[in-house]
């Protein structure tokens, strides 16, 4: 069979209760139809990067899948029909992960106060190309100035004031 990951946002006024009793509801359709949830994270209430009805956060959760298509399909149009859920997204997959998704690893290292390993960036991030942290240094080159200084023209100074416009026409459908 094949396998997919699914995620679903909820709305941000619902419950945690209340989006694990969706989680498994959604585990019994996949089941009914022939499949299996391997895996179901609930990765919290999160911000969201732009409104989605009316809502600013919304509860992500993940599904990983083993089912047949119909399965899938079938889970799908109840989503679409349930009020709670703002989004849902189904990706098939090779493999499905062993270990934590990376959002739950990154809650692990958020509550532990670990920030990582940053490599040679630094204390603050830095890197990049502002530093001499490549060979040669910045990889920025100023362009040479223009012959002419600069000016389309050629001169030393800007061109005087324009010339006034001609009238607009407000009623294009009239000539005169």
């Amino acid at each position: 069979m094949p396998l997919y990951e699914h995620v679903f946002l909820t709305r941000q006024d619902v419950s945690n209760q209340q989006v694990e009793t969706l989680t498994k509801e959604f585990t019994d359709i996949i089941t009914e139809g022939g499949g299996k949830v391997t895996k179901s994270e609930y990765w919290g209430l999160k911000g969201l990067a732009y409104k989605i009805k009316k809502n600013r956060k919304a509860h992500f959760s993940l599904l990983n899948i083993d089912a047949p298509p119909a399965a899938v399909t079938e889970m799908e149009r109840r989503m679409g029909i349930q009020t709670d859920i703002l989004r849902f997204i189904t990706v098939k997959v090779e493999e499905h992960e062993t270990e934590p998704s990376a959002m739950m690893r990154k809650q692990d290292r958020d509550e532990r106060g670990d920030r990582g390993d940053r490599g040679d960036r630094g204390p603050r991030g830095g890197g990049g190309f502002r530093g001499g942290d490549r060979e040669g240094g910045s990889t920025f080159r100023p362009r040479p100035p223009r012959e002419g200084g600069g000016f389309r023209d050629g001169g030393d100074a800007p061109r005087g004031p324009r010339p006034p416009r001609p009238p607009r026409n407000d009623n294009p459908g009239s000539e005169g």
